[in-house]
């Protein structure tokens, strides 16, 4: 089997589908590797590793051709996989909810498409998981930034001049972001307080050592999503979510919002008005700017500032940290191939009816094939 290494295309991304340790991994497995050149130029990867490592690296026709799999970390359009054979596969976050388009031309080229976002929450799958792995940098990288940003010490500190109170952090949304967005703030000495729709996470937020914040009495969310996703809110959980949020907002410094919902636009949790209530000089980092944004007034790529409140909508957070990123990225993909290899063929069978597979399958055979995409 040979795969290929796609260097990327989008804005503000960094990061990089395969590292040396993990071309190592698969050429022991017996696969060649052709990686694009400067692919990993933003983590701080020279080709010459990757030659070292056991690749052949040269531009990206060359690496595509004849490639049985491709790999990158945002897919990419169907234009730009010249020469590209059909029946190939391709493994990236594909982004299909937000880019149909692109998903049809993968079709059309005759391209099995796999998104890895799409991975099924199942243990077997955990460590495949790039949104967990991806999510677990986002959530520390957010406060590092929102550390910065605020411009004052986050610990309380007791000197001869007199106190430092500690800065009060608050995170709405408690998935893997936000759980070690809570992990990252109590190690760097605030006061932690958290909130979710999910009654679950309320044992995870209190486990850290923060403070749950959590509507009582009130019917919450219509059902949580397979895989412990949360979706769509009641009306009457909103209402008094809001009202919650409002009282409490208008005492913290530092607030980072994290939610979600697959296949939608980000739910809003905090409006101008709760903005209006922060203290000049707080901050507020938005992870879920790029879908839509958790924040009103939050803009994709910039800080804004509102009523004297700085909202951080920067992209791609764990880009931020590339090299991490890449390297927990590309080992999401190698256990994937690792876990459908034959050795005796020295390739990758996906199985078409195991979980997985029909989990992250979107295209095959010159058609769109998962079921999120093709119902209705």
């Amino acid at each position: 089997m040979k795969i290929a290494v796609l260097r990327e295309t989008a804005d503000a991304e960094p990061r990089v589908a395969a590292t040396p340790e993990t071309v190592k991994q698969f050429i022991g497995l017996g696969a060649t590797l052709a990686v694009e050149a400067g692919a990993g130029a933003g983590a701080n990867i020279s080709d010459a590793a990757y030659t070292e490592a056991g690749a052949t690296v040269g531009d990206r026709a060359a690496t595509i051709a004849d490639a049985d799999l491709i790999i990158g970390v945002q897919g990419p359009a169907a234009a730009d996989l010249p020469g590209v054979k059909s029946g190939a596969l391709l493994a990236a976050i594909l982004s299909p909810f937000a880019d149909r388009a692109r998903i049809d031309g993968y079709a059309a080229a005759g391209v099995t498409a796999m998104a890895m976002e799409f991975m099924p929450r199942i243990t077997r799958a955990q460590s495949m998981d790039v949104l967990s792995s991806q999510s677990n940098l986002a959530g520390y990288k957010a406060v590092i930034d929102a550390a910065e940003a605020y411009g004052r010490a986050f610990p309380m500190m007791m000197t001869a001049a007199g106190t430092i109170s500690a800065a009060r952090v608050f995170v709405m949304g408690v998935g893997v972001a936000g759980l070690q967005a809570i992990a990252t703030a109590r190690r760097l000495g605030a006061l932690v307080s958290a909130t979710d729709v999910r009654s679950a996470t309320k044992e995870q937020i209190e486990s850290l050592g923060a403070k749950a914040i959590f509507v009582e009495n009130v019917k919450g969310i219509e059902g949580e999503g397979s895989g412990g996703y949360a979706t769509e809110m009641s009306d009457d959980y909103k209402a008094a979510q809001a009202a919650l949020v409002s009282s409490h907002i208008a005492k913290q410094d530092i607030v980072i919002t994290t939610a979600l919902i697959p296949g939608r636009p980000a739910p809003r949790l905090i409006t101008d008005a709760q903005l209006a209530s922060m203290r000049p000089g707080s901050v507020v980092v938005d992870l879920a700017v790029e879908s839509g944004g958790n924040v009103e007034g939050s803009r994709v790529g910039e800080t804004a500032i509102v009523h004297g409140v700085k909202i951080i909508g920067h992209k791609n957070a764990a880009g931020r940290l590339a090299a991490d990123a890449s390297a927990l990225y590309s080992r999401n993909v190698f256990n994937l191939v690792n876990a459908f290899w034959d050795k005796d063929a020295k390739t990758a069978a996906f199985t078409a009816d195991d979980e997985i597979v029909k989990g992250v399958k979107l295209t095959e055979g010159g058609k769109v094939v998962h079921e999120r995409l093709t119902a209705g």
